[in-house]
């Protein structure tokens, strides 16, 4: 059983759906209502189980429903992806206070408000994988992303202390750094910029969503049961 932020679009929608085609019951999270439940019925279209939730994960009594509802729906939770993420690019002397505070609430705050709510379930049984979104950027810093790389930063610090904290207990935490992936984030960037992105990439293209999935997929696995507080990249060599 599985929650998925961020799961509307993108490498959430494609983790969701990776995930259902495994076998997993999902759980799915993310503003966007339209967003979520078009996933949902993919998956069930599919032959897959989902529950969509239009919430918020900044909202912190709503993630404590979400995760109820989600282990009095299907009796326990075994994974979370964090995956939900804003960016706001500026250079730092155009970052406004709005714009550093909506940034590290979201990517930041938000992945702790989740793994709060789900890690009393997971104690409980003594087992659980939390995975979060961290970037490239959060490793190499970029220009214009002071806030986008703090809070990536930070994801990287806050899994290693639950790594420390929850191993010992039979939880896991691991984070997932994409590089460029061809996403609806990364297609707005300028054309030129993406030209110079490819030629320092080794593999010599972007990324697909669901070559980040197979990723989540396997950290979420048995297989990767002796992995804990890694941050495993998927840049196509680009972090080289």
């Amino acid at each position: 059983m599985a929650l998925v932020t961020g799961a509307g679009r993108g490498i959430g929608a494609a983790t969701a759906r990776l995930f259902a085609r495994a076998g997993a019951h999902v759980a799915l999270l993310d503003r966007d209502g339209a967003g979520v439940t078009r996933t949902a019925e993919e998956i069930g279209l599919a032959g897959g189980e989902a529950l969509p939730f239009p919430n918020d994960i900044t909202d912190a009594f709503q993630m404590e429903r979400v995760v109820d509802r989600v282990v009095d729906e299907w009796g326990r939770l075994d994974v979370l992806v964090n995956n939900a993420g804003i960016v706001r690019d500026a250079p730092l002397e155009d970052v406004t206070d709005e714009d550093w505070a909506e940034t590290l609430d979201v990517n930041l705050r938000g992945a702790m408000v989740c793994a709060r709510a789900a890690v009393p379930h997971m104690l409980a049984r003594r087992c659980g994988r939390i995975l979060s979104a961290t970037s490239l950027v959060g490793r190499t810093g970029n220009y214009g992303q002071t806030a986008y790389t703090a809070s990536k930063a930070g994801i990287i610090g806050m899994t290693r202390v639950w790594a420390r904290e929850l191993g010992p207990k039979g939880i896991t935490a691991n984070a997932v750094a994409p590089g460029f992936i061809d996403t609806e984030m990364v297609r707005s960037i300028p054309a030129k910029v993406v030209t110079q992105i490819l030629a320092r990439t080794p593999a010599g293209r972007m990324g697909r969503p669901e070559e980040v999935a197979n990723v989540y997929l396997f950290l979420a696995s048995d297989l990767a049961s002796f992995i804990n507080g890694a941050v495993v990249g998927v840049d196509g060599g680009l972090l080289l």
